[in-house]
């Protein structure tokens, strides 16, 4: 699995290169944690972004596809990915212990494949420039 994105800036959004593989990890991450009916709330404190949100970024990555696609990503969509992978793990936990097994079974990923993806994400957006923008960002008191 690829696990680096290929980032260009372009204005205030980031045009994508996506693999399939890449495209299958972002949307089963995205249908697994708003799969789990948590709600609203719940769902933008572990995503940043609500139900409606979450649908609308899952289906840019619907269809079987066959080769890598561009697609444009805002850093409110590139947040949300990376929330979305890091956060299916702690779904994970029983007695406070991860379980890998249940997690493959469930994503058909391994955790690291999530991690890798992740940390790819803030790399590309790293190495396109800009300082990343995200609603509601900054810092607080």
């Amino acid at each position: 699995m690829r696990t680096r994105l290929r980032l260009t800036r372009d204005g205030e959004t980031y045009v994508s290169l996506i693999t399939p593989v890449q495209a299958a990890a972002f949307r089963r991450a995205l249908a697994f944690l708003r799969g789990r009916n948590l709600g609203d709330p719940a769902l933008a404190v572990q995503l940043g972004a609500d139900a409606k949100a979450v649908d609308a970024l899952a289906d840019r990555f619907a269809g079987e596809h066959e080769t890598s696609f561009e697609l444009r990503l805002t850093p409110q969509d590139l947040h949300t990915l990376h929330s979305a992978l890091t956060a299916a793990a702690v779904m994970f936990l029983e007695r406070n212990m991860f379980s890998e097994e249940d997690f493959h079974r469930e994503l058909t990923f391994y955790r690291e494949n999530f991690d890798a993806l992740a940390l790819g994400i803030v790399e590309a957006v790293a190495e396109a420039g800009d300082s990343l923008r995200i609603r509601g960002g900054g810092g607080g008191s």
